[in-house]
């Protein structure tokens, strides 16, 4: 493989294709955030929803999109990313609108479901074909892959930010949630209609002997990506407290959730300006291996912080020092993870890999919040303790990774 020189420039020089995929996820984030946090106070003010039912919509919202990740990355090994993107988005359009116009149970359940699926479809198609043109540019420029995916990282959290404002901004003009839902189906359209010009069609791969059996088992039966996946869990499970956890914490130490706001604020905002340089000084003095463990051990820090920070006028600084540390061990290992994930399977199975990444990490976190709810009535000691040692577990199992790359296969997905 020939060496090239790497690239230098604060912002790596993305390539078109790697600018529509980067550009794609900043869309997706904006259109869903514009309307999620709104969608409880929806259920539960305008439609009169009990809170059970609140929390079982949200649920299986969470469930048809995480849960069917694997679903969607199977598809996009076996017909490519283009047709999976576009279906998506077409799916994402409709549970848009319908529920904005869903006024009953079932179809609010319906509504979310589809929007969900849409995403189990979008998500690990654009995420697998990002990995792998990582990987290309990569191969051809000498820029770490790690920040090819910091890139995207951070227009994903530009979104997230940017959504609610977006929300927010439509219900001070006069709309209501119905607004925030068409606004965001219309998000999906650019989207759609950008991915429908501009995404390329991938080749063909020919059919082989073996059985559509023995495929899945290349990923499932892979050892080292099945740890990947149990220390990733552990940090899916540890950032799943932001909104578990963490209110509990804000509101012991100032009688009420209002600041929760704030802090979720600067999370983004920290991803959003430090994401790149501080990637971009990890790709070049930390194996990758050694960025996922040193992620998991500042996400540990940061609940083990918790009491030991002072209560009293400084009484937010708990919550505040522990959404910093989580926030920054997110911008060290989640790179740093995705650019594994080309290394452990083999290039034909990167979607369901890439899905199957988020699937297992989505069943832990349904049981790992089970757990946690179990403890939040424990003092704040022994519940920060048990949290912590999550991810130190995770930093452990990865320590058992191995450091090096394999030589990437020849990438034709990923041209201009």
């Amino acid at each position: 493989m020939t060496t090239a020189t790497p690239d230098t420039g604060a912002t790596p020089a993305l390539k078109p294709y790697l600018r529509l995929l980067t550009a794609t996820q900043f869309a997706f984030n904006t259109g869903f955030y514009a309307v999620l946090p709104y969608l409880a106070a929806h259920l539960g003010d305008g439609l009169g929803m009990a809170g059970w039912l609140v929390g079982l919509v949200l649920g299986l919202r969470t469930f048809s999109q995480q849960g069917l990740f694997v679903v969607g990355g199977a598809l996009t090994d076996r017909y490519g990313p283009r047709p999976v993107v576009l279906t998506g988005c077409v799916l994402r359009i409709a549970g848009f609108c319908w529920l904005a116009q869903a006024g009953s149970t079932a179809t609010v359940i319906g509504a979310v479901l589809l929007i969900g699926f849409a995403a189990a479809l979008f998500s690990p198609a654009v995420e697998s074909e990002t990995a792998r043109a990582a990987v290309a540019h990569e191969t051809a420029t000498g820029t770490p892959r790690a920040q090819v995916l910091a890139v995207f990282s951070a227009a994903g959290q530009a979104g997230a930010f940017l959504g609610p404002l977006l929300g927010s901004l439509l219900l001070l003009l006069g709309g209501d949630f119905r607004t925030a839902c068409l606004a965001g189906a219309v998000v999906f359209v650019g989207v759609l209609a950008g991915h429908a010009k501009l995404m390329p069609h991938r080749p063909h791969r020919p059919p082989t002997a073996r059985t559509g059996a023995a495929l899945p088992r290349e990923v499932f039966a892979n050892r080292p990506f099945l740890v990947l996946c149990l220390a990733y869990s552990s940090y899916l499970v540890s950032y799943n407290q932001l909104y578990l956890a963490l209110p509990a914490e804000v509101e012991r130490a100032t009688g009420s959730q209002s600041a929760l706001g704030g802090l979720f604020a600067l999370s983004s905002l920290l991803v959003v300006v430090a994401q790149l340089p501080l990637t971009r000084w990890s790709a070049r003095r930390l194996p990758p291996r050694t960025a996922l463990v040193t992620g998991l051990a500042v996400v540990a820090t940061g609940f083990a912080a918790v009491p030991l920070a002072p209560d009293g006028p400084a009484g937010l600084l708990p919550a505040a020092a522990l959404v910093v540390l989580l926030t920054l061990g997110q911008m060290l290992l989640v790179p740093a993870a995705r650019g594994l994930v080309p290394d452990l399977v083999d290039d034909h199975r990167l979607g369901l890999a890439t899905g199957a990444l988020s699937s297992v990490s989505g069943l832990a976190v349904l049981v790992g919040s089970a757990a946690t709810g179990t403890l939040l009535d424990t003092p704040g000691a022994v519940l920060w303790t048990v949290l912590a040692t999550v991810p130190l577990t995770g930093a452990a199992l990865a320590l058992t990774l191995s450091g090096g790359r394999r030589t990437p296969e020849p990438v034709t997905a990923v041209t201009d």
